[in-house]
This record gives C-alpha cells, sequence and structure tokens, in this order.
C-alpha cells in the first residue's frame, strides 16, 4: 500500500470495556520506501458541539484507535492543526 484514501473513524475509549467517543474522518495515508508512513485527515463534523466534543477528547488524551471499515485498527496520537476539525496521525508507540 502506497495510498490510502478513506472513511475511518477514531474511537477514544476509557478502558478495554468503555468506548467514550467515536468520530467518523476521512484520512490520507502515505507510506515511504523505509516502511513509515504519514497520515492526515480531518473530522466529519457537523456542528460545533461535536467538535468542542472532539476536541475535549484530544486534550484529555491524545491517543485514538484508528478503525477502518474492515474493522482493522491501530492505536494512533492525533494532533489537531486547527480548531478541532483537522488533524495529523502518527502511530501510538
Amino acid at each position: 500500500m502506497d495510498r490510502f484514501e478513506g472513511r475511518c473513524w477514531l474511537d477514544w475509549w476509557a478502558n478495554p470495556v468503555t468506548l467514550l467517543g467515536s468520530v467518523e474522518v476521512d484520512i490520507v495515508v502515505t507510506t515511504a520506501d523505509d516502511g513509515t508512513w504519514e497520515a492526515s485527515g480531518h473530522a466529519v463534523l457537523n456542528d460545533d458541539e461535536n467538535r468542542a466534543g472532539f476536541a475535549l477528547l484530544c486534550d484529555l488524551d491524545p491517543v485514538f484507535t484508528l478503525r477502518f471499515a474492515d474493522r482493522s485498527t491501530i492505536d494512533v496520537v492525533v494532533d489537531p492543526t486547527d480548531e478541532g476539525h483537522s488533524f495529523v496521525l502518527t502511530e501510538y508507540t
């Protein structure tokens, strides 16, 4: 995979059984020859209340589970680049 563009979800878990929030996002992921990847995107939020909730979760703990349509997941750190709408993702290690 050199590039992925699509709809995913950022899930914020309080613990292994309690999902506190899920945000629908459009992302672009690109990979380099050395196997590293870069990802950015924007949240699909239709009102200010949802934007504020997403921003609050990012402030509390920026670690989310990125869930793809096929239900595969990867843990990521969300770094907002504007007022809670656009962001950059890095792999959580």
